[in-house]
């Protein structure tokens, strides 16, 4: 059973740093693109951030270039989204998606298994 499970969401005041992390099970982890999602109340599911199976191949929003930082750790079967400078703007809840095929994508269609999510509350 494919599994993605997210923690590291919390309570952050302005300008702090929270890492999410994406604990995977079930699958080939270093075979699927990862990506983080992210939806606001009251608002669309936006893609924050996507690698590429081996790591080579990020993209970031605009809203969080410089700010946000993809990464996977294939021995631990982890995917890691480190978010610093944060913003009110990036309260949300927080979603690890994966896509079997190498190659990552900004787009949410293509990706099959996706976490729960993880809650992040930036105060102002």
């Amino acid at each position: 059973e494919v599994q993605l499970v997210e923690s590291g969401g919390g309570l952050v005041q302005a300008g702090g740093s929270l890492k999410l992390s994406c604990a995977a099970s079930g699958f080939i982890f270093n075979e699927y693109a990862i990506a983080w999602f992210r939806q606001a109340p009251g608002k669309e599911r936006e893609a924050v951030s996507t690698i590429s199976s081996d790591g080579g191949i990020t993209q970031y929003a605009d809203s969080v270039k410089g700010r946000f930082t993809i990464s996977t750790d294939n021995a631990k079967n982890t995917a890691y989204l480190q978010m610093n400078n944060l913003e009110p703007e990036d309260t949300a809840t927080y979603y690890c998606a994966a896509k079997g095929y190498p190659v990552a994508s900004m787009s949410a269609a293509p990706y099959k298994h996706w976490g729960k999510g993880t809650l992040v509350n930036v105060s102002s």
